[in-house]
């Protein structure tokens, strides 16, 4: 699906297309579709919340976050 979109810039943004599209030797489309994809890779298409660092750490303890024991002291 091919979709064509105008857009107004401003001087600065004008002045860094041309200068990206001069440095990269690409078409101005190409500029701003590249920079769609990484715009897009910035803000993923889940829009679950995630807990920061999940799955990332381990304390070494398989049960830790379901036996009692170990969470003995914790929010009382």
């Amino acid at each position: 699906m091919k979709t064509s979109v105008q857009a107004r810039l401003d001087g600065p943004s004008r002045r860094d297309l041309e200068r990206l599209t001069r440095k990269l030797g690409w078409s101005p489309s190409r500029v701003v579709r590249e920079a769609l994809k990484r715009m897009a890779s910035l803000y993923p298409q889940n829009d679950q919340p995630r807990v920061v660092g999940l799955g990332r750490f381990s304390s070494g303890i398989s049960d830790l976050g379901s036996n009692k024991k170990h969470l003995k002291g914790f929010g009382s």
